[in-house]
């Protein structure tokens, strides 16, 4: 199953989105027809687990007996990111893909330890909007497309064997970085953090939905060319090793997001570099989620 968050006449909404994204159901107008209720946020819907995913169903299943279902599904609606406001920072993993080390300096880059960042829940936005060019900051803004893990229940200690049962799905994210502002403060979290520089979504899949989440097609173009070509069997790092490194001795809860690393192809690994101008789009497709879209402004 595939949830999104949306606002229709200007008000959010949690959503099971269609095949082809176009069209939704409105799942608290429908659990309000069948008496029950659900919780007005997906973060919200995230930490009920096995409980939400069941309710899901069955909400889907009374919307398609029903005889008039055009006050349940509607096609006019604008995206929100999933989590619009995570209650944390992003956690972020850095160069994951050899490739990407490679193009990034050298085959020394290449990482024994995972290297760990993150970025500000005000970094966030919506599938379709649009990326400040921060012109007053930066001359150097960059793409990255990414794999990024949703965490479905609390843990911490967890175990490699055990990761996979803390997750609840799958997104996407645009980790737009400033490189200037990465290399000349030595750290990753200014460069990573300005304002509209996390582009995430359209949509949550479940991880029911996805076989093996080491094993996914992923591309980015910019203005249609494709800068990026990967597939996530290239992780240095697979996701089950990342959630056991990561939650040794922090607490993972239901929500919090992990952007697993971009493969090689962003635009400062060219000669020239090519950094991100205004009216550039962004398209970033994973196999199994869909196609994260945005535009520079």
């Amino acid at each position: 199953m595939k949830f999104g968050t949306v606002k229709v006449k200007g008000q959010s909404q949690v959503v099971l989105v269609g095949k082809d994204h176009s069209r939704v159901l409105l799942l608290q107008a429908v659990a309000i027809q069948m008496g029950e209720t659900i919780p007005i946020t997906l973060l919200e819907c995230i930490a009920k687990g096995e409980v939400f995913l069941q309710k899901a169903k069955e909400i889907e299943q009374w919307a398609s007996t029903q005889m008039n279902k055009s006050e349940y599904y509607t096609d006019e609606f604008v995206w929100e990111a999933p989590i619009p406001r995570p209650t944390k920072n992003i956690f972020c993993v850095g160069k994951n893909y050899a490739e990407h080390a490679i193009e990034m300096g050298s085959k020394a880059d290449i990482p024994e330890h995972m290297i760990l960042f993150s970025k500000a829940p005000t970094a966030v936005i919506a599938h379709e909007g649009f990326i400040p060019l921060h012109e007053d900051v930066t001359d150097e803004l960059d793409y990255e497309g990414e794999l990024a893990v949703v965490i479905g229940k609390k843990g911490k200690g967890i175990k490699r064997e055990e990761a996979m049962d803390y997750v609840f799905g799958y997104t996407i994210v645009n980790d737009i970085t400033a490189r200037d502002l990465q290399t000349n403060h030595k750290q990753y979290l200014l460069g990573k953090s300005l304002d509209g520089s996390c582009p995430m979504g359209p949509v949550i899949v479940s991880k029911s939905a996805i076989k093996n989440p080491n094993q996914m097609d992923i591309e980015t173009r910019v203005n249609g060319e494709i800068r990026q070509q990967s597939n996530t069997e290239q992780f240095i790092f697979p996701v089950e090793e990342i959630i056991a490194i990561l939650s040794k001795g922090m607490t993972l809860e239901p929500g919090d997001i992990i952007a697993t690393g971009t493969p090689a192809g962003v635009g400062k690994g060219f000669n020239p570099p090519q950094f991100l101008q205004k009216g550039d789009e962004i398209a970033i497709k994973v196999k199994g989620i869909g196609t994260l879209t945005n535009t520079v402004h």
